[in-house]
């Protein structure tokens, strides 16, 4: 290769060859990774709905356990003592609260 053109050819040739092939496997690799994560995103979406529903079959479990009638639904009567129950618990937390805030301010 004694013509300094051929040579250059050959050079810019042999360039553009390393680049194309180093430019695809980088499009491979980066393909490969998507592919992984979304893989991956796929199986934990997978585990996180089976472990939704694996507890709310224990929740409806202990619920129909712990029922004492076989109707469906609640009376209103059930809907008025869970409403009780909250407010009353609602109020423990308040007075919780006040005290929790004597304690702080009494002791700083």
């Amino acid at each position: 290769m004694s013509n300094p053109l051929v040579q250059a050819f050959f050079v810019g040739r042999a360039v553009a060859e390393v680049i194309n092939e180093r430019i695809e496997v980088a499009f491979t690799d980066a393909l490969s990774e998507i592919g992984k994560f979304d893989a991956e995103a796929r199986e934990q979406l997978r585990q996180f709905t089976d472990e939704v529903i694996e507890r709310a079959n224990r929740a409806s479990a202990a619920a129909e356990a712990g029922q004492t009638t076989t109707g469906v639904g609640t009376t209103p009567a059930e809907s008025v003592d869970l409403q009780a129950t909250i407010d009353e618990l609602r109020a423990e937390i308040a007075l919780l609260r006040n005290e929790l805030q004597r304690y702080r301010s009494s002791s700083v």
